[in-house]
């Protein structure tokens, strides 16, 4: 191979990688998702902790708990009704739209992301009651 067609196949990648880097959405593509207790923390944290009530109950041991069950915390009548056990599965329902599985409860954020919601559920179950 000659040189000049080493430092083509050089510039033409270099190129490819800078081309690469610069669209949207590629870098997100790659870039590693934060760990279950990290994203605990961004999408839960705000009203949510493991282990006080705040503007939502406290979450330790709630894989495996009755809905609206925690002590202490003021559920929505339609919760308390609602005959739910969380489950891995109910959990994942419950994060994609809480309205949608009870209407009348008092929560409204969802996670979207179904890897997100993944990780946020193996967190909650490495959390178990004590």
């Amino acid at each position: 191979m000659s040189m000049r067609a080493i430092l083509l196949s050089i510039s033409v990648g270099a190129l490819a990688t800078i081309a690469l880097a610069l669209v949207p959405g590629v870098r997100a593509q790659t870039a590693a998702m934060p760990d279950g207790a990290t994203l605990y923390r961004m999408r839960c944290g705000s009203c949510h902790a493991i282990d006080a009530n705040r503007t939502g109950p406290l979450h330790r041991g709630v894989v495996g708990r009755r809905a609206a069950s925690v002590p202490g915390y003021a559920y929505s009548p339609a919760l308390r009704a609602s005959n739910i056990t969380w489950t891995p599965q109910t959990l994942d329902q419950w994060l994609q739209g809480p309205q949608r599985m009870v209407r009348g409860s008092r929560m409204f954020f969802t996670v979207a992301n179904p890897q997100e919601r993944a990780a946020i559920i193996a967190y909650l179950r490495s959390q178990p009651a004590r």
